[in-house]
C-alpha cells in the first residue's frame, strides 16, 4: 500500500504538466531577480549622484548602496545561490541517502 502511494506520488511529479510548471515558476524568480538587479543598477547611481552634487560632505549613498545590495544578494541567494552550493531543494534527502551509503560500507 505504501509502495503505491509512493509510486503514484512519484508519477505525478514526473508528469510534463508538473515540470513545466516548475520551470514557469523557476522562471518567473530569475526574471524578477534580474529585474531587482536592473533597477538597482539605475537607481544607485542616481543617488550616489544626488549626494555627491548636494550634500558632498557627507557621504550617506553608502547606506543605500549596502542596504540594498544585501537585499539583493540575498534575492540572488535565493534564486541561484543556495543551488549553486549545494543546498537547494531535495539537498536533505541527498545527504541522507548518502549517510545511509556510508553506513552501509
Amino acid at each position: 500500500m505504501i509502495a503505491l502511494i509512493n509510486t503514484n506520488k512519484m508519477e505525478k511529479y514526473n508528469t510534463p504538466e508538473y515540470k513545466y510548471q516548475i520551470a514557469k515558476k523557476r522562471v518567473k524568480k530569475i526574471k524578477g531577480f534580474y529585474t531587482h538587479l536592473t533597477i538597482y543598477c539605475i537607481v544607485i547611481p542616481i543617488i550616489i549622484f544626488a549626494n555627491l552634487n548636494f550634500e558632498p560632505h557627507f557621504h550617506w549613498f553608502w547606506f543605500s548602496v549596502v542596504g540594498w545590495g544585501m537585499g539583493l544578494f540575498s534575492h540572488w541567494l535565493n534564486v541561484f545561490g543556495f543551488k549553486m552550493i549545494g543546498l537547494g531543494k531535495g539537498w536533505e534527502e541527498k545527504k541522507i541517502k548518502q549517510m545511509m551509503e556510508e553506513d552501509r560500507n
